[in-house]
């Protein structure tokens, strides 16, 4: 850990940021959660890289001569989205007391080669293409969209520095997408409605009209005819994501509003609701899979908003999933900073999704 992160993580300890309806970004919670992926980017260990050994040559490569951009932060997703974050901060808080070391190491990430390698990766081996489908790719391309919204000639060099990479998983989320006859419905990395999600974002963003209509169609083959989905069996004991708001937050993306309405008032049973409004029961803050319920409040947070965004004033889950994002807001910011490396590795970034 750097000097000056431990002094601005001192610093903002010893302040009362938290209170029972406080779960706003104010400039001290910005600068509290940017401490923790800028202070894991370049920990290489702990780490769980996901590598499928090939041959023998492959068992002496550590995380980061596989992975010289996205190697810290136990994992390469984490890495992407904790990079993401850096980049967020940066563009919607840009006095940030710790700006020059989040500049500085976002400089450094963002190298020509170093990214050439990552690329590299997912063709050079043999399960290259699968790594960190579809989590990870969705991660990406939601650092990249970031970057290219941003006005900004620092954002603009290191946007074009990531395009190699950002074109790989295009490319591989292309091939892959007909190829995918089921949705993944799970709680954890693998669920393809959050992905989707963000892709369709991206795709968006950067006028990409035929990924656009790929992804919708197979969201519209997935999920427009799902009806009374069993979210009063949510969640699993390590979900970060709810399955049925998952599919919800995407859906919003790609009906009218009428259509969605009436989805959605099909879509879910009234015990679902109370289910996936209720606040999940973290019993151990130090394990790193039980930690992930922490996340959960957040995803389910972010997925409300933005669900309640997408409906009529008066609909009876506009004002029920406003107020229960709040709830869950208020619950989970706090335990961001009270568990170990299992939680400080990724939760900041999904804080900064429900608190946007």
């Amino acid at each position: 850990m750097r000097p000056l992160s431990i002094l601005l993580l001192i610093m903002v300890t010893l302040s009362p940021l938290f209170s029972q309806n406080n779960t706003e970004l104010t400039d001290e919670i910005a600068l509290k959660l940017s401490v923790l992926p800028l202070n894991c980017i370049d920990q290489e260990y702990p780490n769980k890289p996901g590598h499928t050994y090939g041959s023998a040559d492959e068992v002496g490569l550590s995380p980061k001569a596989l992975h010289p951009v996205f190697y810290g932060c136990f994992d390469w997703h984490s890495s992407v989205h904790g990079h993401w974050m850096l980049v967020r901060l940066l563009k919607i808080k840009p006095d940030i007391a710790n700006k020059n070391e989040i500049i500085a190491k976002l400089n450094d990430s963002f190298d020509k080669s170093a990214v050439e390698i990552e690329k590299e990766y997912f063709t050079k081996y043999e399960t290259g293409k699968g790594f960190e489908r579809t989590y990870g790719w969705a991660w990406l391309l939601k650092l990249d969209e970031e970057l290219a919204t941003w006005d900004s000639p620092m954002a603009r060099q290191w946007h074009e520095n990531i395009q190699p990479l950002t074109n790989q998983i295009i490319e591989l989320w292309r091939e892959y997408l007909p190829k995918q006859t089921y949705p993944n419905r799970t709680g954890v990395h693998p669920n393809s409605a959050f992905a989707m999600g963000f892709a369709i974002d991206w795709a968006r963003e950067n006028g990409n009209k035929e990924f656009e209509k790929e992804l919708i169609k197979k969201s519209i083959d997935f999920y427009r005819d799902n009806t009374e989905t069993p979210a009063h069996l949510e969640p699993d004991g390590a979900d970060f994501f709810s399955p049925s708001l998952e599919i919800a937050d995407l859906m919003r993306r790609i009906l009218s509003s009428s259509d969605f309405e009436k989805w959605i008032d099909s879509f879910f049973t009234q015990k679902g609701i109370e289910r996936i409004s209720e606040i999940p029961i973290v019993s151990d803050l130090s394990d790193y899979q039980t930690v992930h319920l922490v996340g959960l409040s957040f995803s389910r947070a972010w997925c409300m908003k933005g669900i309640a965004n997408s409906l009529p004033a008066g609909h009876s889950l506009k004002f029920h999933f406003e107020e229960t994002a709040q709830r869950l807001l208020n619950n989970s910011l706090p335990l961001v900073f009270d568990g170990n490396y299992g939680g400080e590795h990724w939760l900041a970034s999904f804080a900064l999704m429900a608190l946007e």
